[in-house]
């Protein structure tokens, strides 16, 4: 019986190590081609290609893909699958008090839109202690003009609303800004038409159809984790979730199908609607913590945002109910 071929590094001799070590450089160091190194050793670009490949069964060369730290990979892989995502950032934050969470999620978030926001995009901006937070962050962002997606909720944090939030974003990346100097929730749908005619609103308004990016928040009703379910009266709290209501994005109430409830409520509110935010080409959403899974999971079976920015506890929240159903 004949022996079988062995491989170039099979029982090797120092000098085919050291050749084996320099063709291994030149292509993943030096980022050479196989026809490069071909010419420089003078072998076939076939040898180059088995001898990198044994090179790496026989242990001289390693490869290691890292992110930098705080980021998990594998999470974020698993979510983008699960939820046909554009972009799934998966902030890992172990045990981290709320507060610092929110700084993490927030740091990520404004990294993501420096990546993705070019000059020639338009930027929605909702409301949410996060964003407020993402501000902070949002240095060298292109300088596109920032719309206002929802209007003020005065009240519930009387140091941060959704006018200042833009102002500030808008500040840093040097783009125009188009706010909304109104309520969030006005008494009817009659006022809020009548509001939204208004220039102080309409501006804003006109731009919403060519928004192109948007990054927003989530609210949570099941449990109650939102700013506008803090600003609302106990009595219409509870006829609000009669309906159903188990999230909201952008005064947007959703079930937990993701089924939009409620519409004469959003009609009231100075808000981008529904099917405005499913125009919208690259929603993201930034949420933390495992409460906010059922909600956030609502909004995105709605179709109303195709990428996220979440943290750990909350990115496997949302695999472990993808996975039971």
């Amino acid at each position: 019986m004949a022996p079988e071929p062995r491989g170039e590094l099979a029982g090797p001799g120092p000098s085919q190590l050291v050749r084996a070590a320099s063709i291994a450089r030149r292509f993943f160091i030096d980022g050479r081609s196989k026809i490069e190194i071909a010419e420089e050793f003078g072998v076939s670009r076939f040898k180059v290609a088995r001898i990198l490949d044994e090179a790496r069964a026989a242990g001289i060369v390693h490869i290691e893909i890292r992110l930098p730290a705080g980021l998990d990979a594998s999470l974020a892989h698993s979510l983008g699958e699960a939820f046909g995502l554009r972009h799934a950032v998966v902030v890992d934050t172990p045990e981290t008090p709320e507060t610092a969470m929110r700084h993490e999620l927030a740091r990520a978030a404004a990294a993501l839109l420096r990546e993705v926001v070019m000059p020639d995009d338009v930027l929605g901006v909702g409301y949410g202690r996060t964003l407020t937070v993402m501000a902070d962050e949002i240095d060298g962002l292109a300088p596109c003009p920032v719309v206002q997606l929802t209007g003020a909720l005065f009240g519930v944090n009387t140091n941060e609303n959704s006018v200042e939030l833009v102002r500030q974003i808008s500040d840093r990346s040097g783009g125009p800004s188009f706010s909304m100097y109104a309520p969030q929730v006005m008494p009817d749908a009659a006022t809020a038409a009548s509001l939204r005619r208004q220039p102080e609103v309409s501006e804003a308004y006109s731009r919403f159809g060519s928004v192109t990016k948007a990054v927003v928040a989530v609210g949570s009703w099941a449990p109650p984790r939102s700013q506008l379910y803090d600003s609302l009266p106990q009595r219409q709290r509870a006829a609000l979730r009669r309906k159903g209501v188990v999230a909201e994005v952008c005064a947007v109430l959703l079930d937990r199908d993701g089924a939009q409830v409620a519409a004469e409520f959003t009609e009231r509110c100075i808000s981008i609607d529904g099917p405005g935010l499913h125009a919208i080409e690259d929603v993201i959403v930034v949420a933390g913590g495992a409460a906010k899974a059922e909600a956030v999971r609502a909004v995105l079976a709605g179709g109303y945002a195709n990428s996220v920015v979440v943290d750990s506890a909350l990115a496997t929240a949302l695999l472990a109910r993808t996975h039971t159903r």
